[in-house]
């Protein structure tokens, strides 16, 4: 019984500790860099999440590029308004939380945040087709980020909307239906759920704000 209750009061003090230091991680942004991801995590399943999977499985429905505007924290996003910049704060009191990925090797930062830059004003992408103008949220990073000789980080991928048993999911054909066209399965894309997975990102912690009810615009893929 003793030994049970000095590996009770371990594992409390250890739990404790545990806690602060998450505490800290989940608040403190002088970590953020320029080029930074922000993987919004929802709260609930949506038809986004249904048919792709973020890292750790976690729910990803969006992602953002950091970015210092004037020495403040802003991000540029491709949301239901097009392509803009969005102060830190009011991303962060969204629903859910964030995770922030950051590409590893040489990265570089002037030219991505440049091309970024370049797609300010596009309209949002509600087909999630690569071959429009229009931008969507995984779309933007993948046109957005380079490395050194120039090439992209990001490559497409074929789309999927598909569930777990291989069947479309049904919002998603009556979707696509609104707009007179087949589901597009298969063609190349991106979505924010698989950009989180990819080898060459390194998710580094999450950040956690209470508070707000805003939704990000679109249903995007």
């Amino acid at each position: 019984m003793r030994y049970a209750k000095r590996f009770a009061c371990l594992l409390a003090f250890w739990l404790c500790a545990l806690g602060f230091s998450a505490q800290t991680e989940l608040y403190d942004l002088s970590k953020l860099r320029d080029c930074d991801l922000l993987f919004h995590v929802s709260t609930e399943e949506n038809a986004i999440t249904s048919v792709t999977e973020g890292t750790n499985q976690q729910k990803i429905d969006h992602v953002a590029i950091f970015l210092y505007l004037d020495n403040q924290p802003y991000v540029i996003e491709a949301i239901e308004e097009g392509v803009v910049f969005t102060p830190l704060d009011s991303v962060l009191r969204r629903d859910g939380y964030h995770l922030v990925g950051r590409v590893r090797g040489t990265l570089d930062r002037a030219s991505t945040l440049n091309r970024a830059k370049a797609l300010l004003g596009r309209s949002y992408d509600h087909l999630y087709l690569s071959d429009n103008t229009p931008i969507y949220c995984s779309e933007l990073v993948q046109l957005s980020f380079v490395r050194p000789d120039g090439k992209e980080v990001f490559g497409t991928i074929p789309m999927t909307f598909t569930t777990t048993d291989g069947s479309i999911l049904p919002y998603w054909t009556d979707y696509y239906a609104v707009h007179g066209m087949a589901v597009p399965e298969g063609q190349p894309g991106t979505n924010p759920g698989e950009l989180s997975r990819r080898k060459c990102v390194k998710v580094k912690y999450m950040i956690k704000r209470q508070g707000a009810r805003s939704k990000i615009g679109g249903d995007e893929r």
